[in-house]
């Protein structure tokens, strides 16, 4: 049979692979520690779930909604963007309602990408960037940065990477796999720079907003210069600050224009987003969405001070640098002891999928290779686990990396 070649250029994941053996162990009787996860381990705000139950009284709760979603719910999308950014928006902008936030940047690709145009991924990205940019024709273009700068990205790089082809710059602040937001300073400079080319695009990927445990809070580009609104498109959604990432709501703020074109192309694929769930959110207050996230901040605070101290604790502090959000962290596996180990044995290269499956195999904790987050030899922890086990799986898993034979 002939297949799509498009389909068959995907790279299979080595995190599902992981994830797959870890199942298996789990099968077979083995404890494991799971730090792969990428979604919080508590159920929804209690209000939330009776306004959803309470909808499923209606006829229109198990009915399409347009393809860009309830009109009243895109309006207070906006206005909670509005809101939370302190950002004015006026009536020639719009949003778009689509099955998560994967598949809200998947469309917005869709609707600006033309086959050769390039589009500049700040890495460590998030793994799905590069796919998605390929599969509709364009081509990324990846500037790194080093763990030594918290793994925020240069400005000149970036700079030096625009060119004639150059489409859009994907932005995703607080950041996964690293687990930092960039600097004031940094989106201000970024907005300097970028204001600069009229004709780039910028995507800012904002899921993990509200998930910011160490002060001062994310801020964005926009914010300092408001002309680049215009060509931004912004991603949000339920997932992360709502605990609701199989609930599949994401969205997208951008000028109407391009929203348009952009509900165009979903109404041909998926159609409108979950109906119940949208009806749900149109009847909830998004005013509790801070305090159903401060006690979960306060969590992802405390792990984030326990794997701090786990490093001075077995001397490893080379390799640390500060989370401030979202629930993640990026090892980098070169400044542990183990990795000279995997030097010796197999040469130069990136030795991340192997020394994560001996993790798994050999201690119990899954963790994921760094590789395709565009950093290799890196490995990203999540910190969501209860402190207990969180604790526990740390010092083995520093154990590990401590050794030297």
């Amino acid at each position: 049979m002939d297949f799509s070649q498009r389909v068959n250029q995907v790279p299979d994941s080595i995190t599902l692979k992981l994830n797959a053996k870890a199942v298996k162990l789990s099968e077979e009787g083995r404890h494991i520690y799971n730090l792969t996860a990428g979604q919080l381990p508590f159920k929804p705000h209690q209000n939330f779930i009776e306004k959803m139950h309470a909808e499923l009284n209606f006829l229109k709760s198990f009915q399409y909604t347009p393809a860009a979603g309830i009109k009243e719910l895109r309006d207070k999308f906006i206005n909670y963007f509005k809101e939370t950014r302190k950002v004015d928006l006026d009536d020639s902008y719009d949003c778009i309602i689509s099955n998560g936030g994967k598949h809200s940047i998947f469309n917005a690709l869709g609707t600006i990408i033309n086959p050769g145009d390039e589009v500049i991924l700040l890495a460590p990205y998030w793994i799905s960037y590069p796919e998605m940019v390929k599969l509709w024709g364009g081509t990324p273009v990846v500037v790194k940065s080093q763990v030594y700068d918290g793994y925020t990205p240069s400005i000149q790089h970036i700079k030096k990477a625009i060119t004639k082809k150059t489409k859009a710059v994907i932005i995703n602040s607080p950041n996964n796999p690293s687990g930092v937001h960039y600097p004031d300073r940094w989106m201000k400079d970024f907005a300097e720079m970028i204001v600069k080319f009229p004709n780039v695009f910028i995507l800012s990927d904002e899921i993990y907003f509200e998930l910011s445990y160490y002060d001062p809070k994310p801020t964005y580009f926009y914010q300092h210069d408001s002309s680049l609104l215009e060509r931004t498109l912004v991603f949000d959604g339920i997932s992360k600050s709502f605990a609701s990432t199989g609930l599949r709501i994401g969205y997208c703020i951008a000028k109407k224009e391009l929203v348009s074109l952009y509900s165009k192309l979903q109404a041909q694929t998926s159609s409108g987003a979950n109906s119940l769930v949208q009806r749900g959110l149109l009847s909830y207050s998004f005013d509790d969405v801070k305090g159903f996230v401060d006690p979960i901040n306060q969590k992802l605070r405390k792990n984030s001070d326990i794997l701090r101290s786990k490093f001075e604790e077995y001397k490893t502090t080379n390799s640390w640098y500060q989370t401030s959000s979202a629930f993640y962290y990026l090892v980098d596996l070169t400044q542990m002891p183990v990795y000279k180990k995997y030097l010796d044995q197999f040469g130069q290269g990136d030795h991340a999928a192997k020394i994560c499956e001996d993790i798994l195999e050999n201690i119990g904790i899954a963790i994921v290779p760094g590789t395709d987050f565009g950093i290799p030899n890196s490995a990203r922890i999540s910190f969501v686990l209860e402190e207990v086990p969180f604790t526990e799986a740390l010092n083995r898993l520093m154990k590990f990396f401590s050794t030297t034979e």
